[in-house]
């Protein structure tokens, strides 16, 4: 059986087509689209229908190129950005663009949702999580007080993944991984939390979709697309999920005890747990997975954002970059950089910015700024693992995934500056490939996700780095840490 997995990114859609027998990739395609234009700083948002143009663009090229193979496609599947907010009407009409993930505007409304619930300690004792800029939850109540015309049309709340998979089945539902994102489900109990939703309005938990489980399908695809795109009848929608979720399948992380780093726009670390894991600090977010277990995860808004900015400002291509940042030695001189050019949820600075420090004649150049860039970005990803490792999340080794590990330079700094073993996997598709998989699960019964992600997403053989200079970027992780805390306190 070929499976289709869906990925729709903050920059692009990819679809993926997957066949289930081999676990190889047969096709690919992806379209790109940016943020909406001219809005105010801390604002991000995207109109919903550009994901739906690029997913159907997308899939046709990929059916396109797998010519009379597509008879054999029997299951589709959505991973999304998680956390965009998709208002809907009462005919599952979009209301206005999504806001992102991205979005740091709603810092006012995360202080007043934490207040009427009595602050950040009883909030995560409510619902697992703190509420936090990039959440759902914040998104909402910002709608109610900023547009009320728009928050009294509103009828239904939907996430990236299922707003695409309401186009494909005609249904709207949401599983628990992605749920646990909004910051208004009960992580403990995978139930929405009235209290976190009266303090925003009284009528939101009729807004909700129903909840049900990460492996029960979403539904069948709609027979008119099945016709228009030249499919069998009865094609199944997996649930699908948030792209971390999906990643973490697409990586085998599926089971208790493994550990995934994901390096793209944003940098994110997740593991496994058979049981909610919640940080009485809010920093790492208590999040379930696609799998119907729970996944701890730490999420920097600033990775290859900030290390494409430099890379672009100097014109290079990513092998130049690579050269260059080789050329300068770990520390970069002495040039630090705080990476936080679109403020950061991890630590908690929404209105944060970026910092080059330590600069002198000797170290400012565009070889120093790279490696700094780099070195910065990863550091900051390391302060989220230590905080994991102080919740007792201790990996063997850690799987890299995202385009920022495809940089032979970067996967040996992630596991200098993690102290851990990094390996990487056969498929870089990472999310996109997890979406296929867990369709694949959903399109044939009684199969078992564990062993459909182990055979589809191994382990590369002789991929593995071991840590050489642990010792040096902890220390430097000190500096960063007291340099950040001297410059932009937490809020």
């Amino acid at each position: 059986m070929i499976t289709l997995g869906i990925d729709c990114g903050t920059q692009s859609l990819k679809t993926v087509a997957l066949d289930g027998d081999s676990g190889k990739i047969l096709a690919s395609a992806s379209k790109s689209y940016g943020l909406i234009e001219g809005l105010p700083t801390g604002h991000a948002e995207q109109d919903p229908a550009i994901w739906w143009d690029a997913l159907c663009v997308t899939v046709g090229k990929v059916l396109s190129d797998l010519g009379s193979r597509k008879s054999e496609v029997g299951g589709i599947g959505v991973s999304g950005q998680q956390h965009g907010f998709v208002p809907l009407d009462a005919n599952f009409e979009v209301i206005r663009p999504a806001k992102l993930w991205c979005d740091t505007s709603t810092t006012t409304q995360c202080d007043e949702i934490r207040a009427k619930l009595g602050g950040r300690e009883k909030t995560i004792e409510l619902a697992g999580n703190d509420i936090l800029p990039g959440f759902t939850a914040p998104k909402i109540l910002w709608l109610k007080q900023n547009e009320p015309a728009n928050f009294q049309r509103l009828a239904h709340v939907a996430l990236p993944h299922d707003f695409l998979n309401l186009k494909l089945t005609g249904a709207l539902r949401m599983e628990f991984g992605d749920a646990s994102g909004t910051a208004l489900l009960d992580v403990r109990s995978r139930t929405w939390c009235r209290k976190v939703c009266d303090a925003i309005d009284s009528r939101l938990v009729e807004m909700l979709p129903s909840l049900g489980s990460s492996l029960e399908p979403a539904g069948n695809l709609l027979p008119e697309l099945a016709m228009d795109w030249g499919l069998p009848t009865n094609i199944v929608v997996s649930a699908g999920g948030g792209d971390n979720m999906m990643a973490a399948i697409g990586t085998g992380n599926t089971l208790p005890g493994v550990v995934t780093a994901s390096l793209g726009t944003s940098g994110t670390i997740f593991a496994c747990a058979d049981k909610p894991v919640i940080d009485p600090q809010g920093e790492i977010a208590a999040f379930c997975d696609s799998a119907d277990h729970w996944m701890p995860l730490l999420c920097t808004m600033n990775v290859t954002v900030a290390t494409e900015a430099f890379r672009n400002l100097f014109g290079w291509d990513h092998a130049k970059m690579d050269e260059e940042i080789s050329s300068i030695p770990p520390g970069a001189d002495g040039l630090l950089f705080l990476p936080y050019l679109q403020g950061e949820r991890t630590p908690n600075l929404p209105h944060g910015c970026g910092v080059l420090h330590g600069m002198t004649t000797s170290n400012l150049t565009p070889a120093h700024m790279a490696r700094a860039a780099m070195e910065g970005v990863t550091l900051g990803m390391a302060y989220g693992l230590r905080q994991m490792e102080s919740l007792g999340l201790k990996p063997s080794e850690i799987r890299l995934t995202g385009g920022g590990s495809q940089s032979p330079v970067w996967r040996q700094m992630l596991a200098d500056v993690f102290g851990y073993p990094v390996v990487t996997m056969e498929s870089a598709e990472g999310a996109a490939l997890g979406a296929a998989i867990q369709a694949l699960q959903a399109a044939t019964p009684g199969s078992a996700l564990d062993a459909l992600a182990a055979h589809c997403s191994p382990v590369r053989q002789g991929s593995g780095l071991e840590p050489k200079r642990t010792d040096f970027y902890d220390d430097l992780l000190e500096r960063q840490n007291a340099l950040r805390e001297k410059i932009m306190p937490r809020l």
